[in-house]
C-alpha cells in the first residue's frame, strides 16, 4: 500500500529554493506597493476634483448652464471610496500571501528567524486608509 502525501509538494532547503522564496516575497511587496500608490492616487484625485469644482462653481457659467451641485461631490466620493477600497482589499491579500509564505511547508527556506518580518508598507497602507476615510467623511459632511 502506498503512502499518501498530504502536502502539495516537498520543499527542499537549498539555496535556489531560498532565493526563489525571496523573489516571490519581494514580488508580493512590489505588488502591494503598487496598490498603495494606486490607492493614494485615487484618494488624492478624488479630493482634488471636489476642491477644484467647488471653486469652479463659484464662477460665472460660460454658456449659461450651471453645473449640478452634486456631480463633483459624488465623483470625488466615488474616487475616494475606490481608493480606500483598493487599499483594504490589497492589504487583506498582502497579509494572506505573507501568512502563506511563512506557513509550515516554507519554514525551512523562509528566512533567518521563525517569525515573519514586518515592513513599513503595511503601516503606510493603514495610515493612508485613515487619511482616505477622513477625506471621505470631510467631503461627505462638508458638501451636504
Amino acid at each position: 500500500m502506498s503512502q499518501v502525501n498530504h502536502a502539495r509538494f516537498d520543499v527542499q532547503p537549498d539555496v535556489s529554493n531560498h532565493f526563489a522564496w525571496l523573489r516571490t516575497r519581494l514580488a508580493i511587496e512590489r505588488t502591494f506597493l503598487a496598490w498603495i500608490r494606486t490607492g493614494a492616487s485615487l484618494i488624492g484625485f478624488g479630493f482634488t476634483i471636489v476642491q477644484f469644482f467647488q471653486r469652479l462653481q463659484g464662477m460665472e457659467p460660460i454658456h449659461g448652464r450651471a453645473m449640478s451641485q452634486e456631480m463633483p461631490r459624488n465623483l470625488g466620493l466615488s474616487l475616494i471610496a475606490a481608493g480606500v477600497g483598493s487599499l483594504v482589499i490589497s492589504a487583506i491579500q498582502y497579509r494572506g500571501l505573507l501568512r502563506y509564505l511563512w506557513s509550515e511547508p516554507f519554514k525551512s527556506i523562509a528566512g533567518v528567524s521563525d517569525k515573519a518580518h514586518r515592513t513599513p508598507a503595511f503601516i503606510a497602507a493603514l495610515v493612508l486608509m485613515a487619511i482616505g476615510v477622513a477625506a471621505f467623511v470631510s467631503v461627505f459632511f462638508r458638501f451636504m
